[in-house]
């Protein structure tokens, strides 16, 4: 394929709990999206409808394939072998990596002469410092199993990582960011020259944060005490640590803004579940700027780091030895990317609207055109 400046890009992003469908023109406008319902089995028939209702005028199709393991570090043309090694990949992300090959063998069937490309979440995490990377586990185990840390969101990390410099009007190189991802699932990048240097997601999404259903950070010891001492199942224990935990866990909910909406009638378990969420977001905000031996900017995105006024405040609260301090007006605007900077603050607060699916065009059309 020579050129990428007309191909129009069908990008598919599967969730946890949807599949988001998106047709971008070369110039990267939206022709057409659809958004269908995956909680449980995917509907081969809606995906047949969906994509004949327009989303078919595709030149490239991108998939967003959340586990590269150490294999795949950039995006990859995808063929019969680089299927069967990201079915391969599937122990490493059992709750995450199906939903993507499901995606990808539904949109095949109905596309099947299209040129497809995967996109991986991990792939921006790649080149880690060792020190980032590498778990003080036993060497024997390291060397036998692909035992690092991985991090994800990759995909909006690195779109932050392209977008920032433009809103700072500052060249990538020596510029400090600390992106936070922020949604359902949630994490945070150290970045630096355009590259991740540093993450809180790891092995598997579970690290980092309090999340909407995952834990986050829990003693590692924990799960031990609990399969060894209460008669708890294996089963049972990566469920909740998954599915029952974080805000859910502490609140009742894993919707913040239900936690939100409760917290503000007074709500004793919803508010200690706010403090929580906050206190870790707060201590990891700063280790990602140690990480970085300063920081320059702050970067919220996600579903909640775009849309919540009253969470960026809370994040940012507690952090004005690292320079930083947000405008409440400024803080209240509605949309777009945006800076909340206050008037004499040295470290600068963006909001930075995550556009993952701009992120796999782009490298899609980058595969196919040197192909």
């Amino acid at each position: 394929m020579s050129g990428s400046g007309s191909v129009r890009v069908l990008v598919v992003n599967a969730g946890s709990s949807s599949l988001k469908l998106t047709l971008l023109d070369g110039d990267d406008q939206v022709i057409a999206a659809r958004e269908l319902d995956a909680r449980g089995d995917l509907d081969q028939a809606a995906v047949r409808d969906a994509l004949s209702a327009g989303l078919d005028a595709a030149d490239a199709i991108g998939h967003r394939i959340v586990h590269g393991g150490e294999q795949f570090v950039a995006a990859v043309r995808v063929d019969a072998e680089v299927e069967a090694a990201l079915r391969a990949l599937t122990d490493l992300a059992p709750l995450h990596q199906p939903k993507s090959l499901t995606a990808l063998d539904a949109v095949s069937a109905q596309l099947p002469k299209i040129p497809a490309v995967a996109r991986f979440d991990t792939a921006f995490h790649a080149g880690l410092p060792p020190a980032a990377a590498t778990y003080a586990l036993p060497a024997a185990w390291r060397e036998r199993w692909p035992i690092r840390r991985y991090g994800f969101h990759g995909l909006s990390h690195s779109w932050v990582a392209r977008q920032a410099p433009q809103m700072l009007k500052r060249p990538p190189g020596g510029l400090r960011l600390v992106s936070c991802h922020l949604g359902a699932g949630a994490s945070l990048c150290a970045i630096t020259d355009g590259r991740s240097v540093d993450t809180t997601m790891g092995f598997t999404p579970l690290e980092g944060l309090v999340m909407a259903t995952r834990s986050g950070n829990v003693d590692p010891g924990l799960p031990l005490w609990l399969l060894q001492h209460t008669g708890i199942t294996e089963g049972e224990l990566a469920s909740a640590l998954e599915h029952d935990s974080g805000l859910k866990g502490l609140a009742g909910s894993g919707d913040m803004r239900i936690v939100l909406a409760r917290a503000g009638d007074g709500d004793a378990a919803s508010t200690l579940a706010l403090e929580v969420w906050a206190h870790r977001l707060r201590g990891l905000i700063a280790g990602m700027t140690a990480a970085l031996g300063g920081l320059d900017a702050l970067i919220f995105t996600g579903g909640i780091g775009e849309r919540s006024a009253p969470l960026r405040a809370r994040a940012v609260q507690g952090l004005g030895f690292l320079g930083l301090a947000i405008d409440a007006e400024r803080n209240q605007t509605a949309h777009g990317d945006r800076e909340l900077t206050a008037d004499g603050a040295m470290t600068r607060t963006l909001v930075i609207k995550a556009r993952e699916d701009l992120e796999i065009a782009r490298q899609t059309r980058t595969v196919l055109t040197s192909w």
